[in-house]
C-alpha cells in the first residue's frame, strides 16, 4: 500500500515491524510484554528488553497483524 507508515525496531538478529494504522489497539502486545511496549514512552517499543523468541511468540499473537517481524541475515 503506497504511503503506509511503518516503523521498524531492531536488535540485530530480528527486525519487529509496526503498522500504525493496522493497529486495533486490542492491547496483546502490553499485556504480554510490558517491558517492550509501553505507549506512553518514545519510542513505544523497545526491543532490546526482551528475547528474540519472546518477541517472535508476541508478535505471532497480534490479532490484526500491525506487527510483524522479520529475522536478519548476516
Amino acid at each position: 500500500m503506497a504511503g503506509e507508515i511503518r516503523k521498524e525496531y531492531s536488535n540485530g538478529e530480528i527486525t519487529v515491524i509496526w503498522k500504525p494504522r493496522k493497529c486495533t489497539h486490542a492491547g496483546i502486545c502490553v499485556k504480554t510484554l510490558p517491558q517492550v511496549y509501553n505507549p506512553r514512552e518514545k519510542p513505544w517499543i523497545k526491543i532490546e528488553n526482551a528475547s528474540t523468541e519472546e518477541l517472535k511468540s508476541q508478535v505471532d499473537q497480534c490479532p490484526s497483524g500491525a506487527l510483524s517481524y522479520a529475522m536478519n541475515t548476516p
